[in-house]
């Protein structure tokens, strides 16, 4: 198969995978492969990188997400049903899937129904009533700054009645002030000119 001696180079990984250069790279940080580097700082890859680049590329063919590779390629026991049947792996040495996949999928299913179903029922209570807690409070607030609002705006409105009051006055004022002048102007102009 490969070359256990063997240093590979990006592009012959590349070519062996059939993913491109940048595809490696991205998978590297992807599934967080500890790729090797020469004392140049340059990847190099064995047959151990290239035996798991296949199982990904298999894994994919199969139908599965890189999400769901990940997992499996960090914890290959998945306890079903209570511990009672466990998946050492779900593939063999030639990274064929398990004919049992549909079986562990429907276990699983089971599973999270019977025992996720009560615990999502009573979050799903505790949900509504923290929701109707707000509601309440989002409407005890909204009255709250309404009148506020409207203490405001009434002191507001008092505020400027009592300058338009002192405005009055200062035009009435004014207007005294001005009958007077002219009444004074007037006795002036009867003295120079003598008339009335």
């Amino acid at each position: 198969m490969y070359d256990a001696e063997k240093e590979y180079t990006i592009s012959e990984v590349s070519e062996l995978t059939g993913y491109p250069a940048h595809v490696i790279r991205y998978y590297e940080k992807e599934f967080e492969l500890d790729i090797p580097r020469n004392n140049a700082n340059h990847r190099y890859y064995t047959y151990k990188e290239l035996e798991i680049y296949n199982y990904i590329k298999a894994l994919q063919e199969k139908g599965f997400t890189n999400k769901q590779i990940k997992l499996i390629m960090s914890s290959p026991e998945i306890l079903v049903s209570n511990g009672e049947t466990a998946v050492t792996t779900l593939f063999n040495k030639e990274t064929e899937i398990v004919p049992n996949t549909t079986e562990i999928c429907r276990l699983l299913k089971e599973l999270i129904s019977e025992e996720l179903r009560p615990i999502l029922i009573e979050k799903a209570d505790i949900s509504l009533r923290i929701v109707t807690e707000l509601k309440d409070e989002v409407t005890r607030l909204r009255n709250e700054i309404s009148n506020n609002e409207r203490d405001v705006l009434i002191c507001e409105n008092i505020k400027l009645k009592m300058k338009i009051k002192e405005k009055s006055y200062e035009v009435v004022e004014l207007k005294d002030k001005l009958k007077k002048e002219q009444e004074a102007n007037k006795g002036i102009f009867t003295k120079f000119f003598g008339r009335k």
